[in-house]
């Protein structure tokens, strides 16, 4: 895994930032904990605007990625789709939104 952003996802999980699936990371949402929300780009219509509506609802920063819920889930050690992830500390989010800004360029 040569991609700078799936390695800092890696990172992330290992250091406990990283809130996984979609009912988890609604649930936290109302609770300010989650500071980033990122979806797979292969993630259901219906999962999309549940997540869409909810990170505007409660104003949290809401990202549609590039990588597919394999990718992701390879990325963080999962063997199944992972089709939403919530980011929970503030320095990792910040360089997560960093690196799919430099991504898209």
């Amino acid at each position: 895994m040569n991609n700078r952003f799936l390695s800092m996802l890696g990172l992330a999980k290992r250091a406990g930032a990283l809130i996984i699936g979609t009912d988890l990371v609604t649930k936290a949402l109302p609770s300010g904990k989650v500071r980033l929300v990122m979806y797979a780009g292969n993630a259901s219509a219906n999962t999309e605007k549940k997540i869409t509506d909810k990170c505007k609802f409660y104003t949290t920063k809401c990202v549609k990625l590039t990588y597919n819920g394999d990718e992701i889930a390879h990325a963080i050690g999962k063997l199944s789709l992972v089709s939403v992830i919530g980011i929970s500390d503030e320095n990792f989010s910040k360089e997560l939104i960093s690196l799919i800004s430099n991504e898209t360029r």
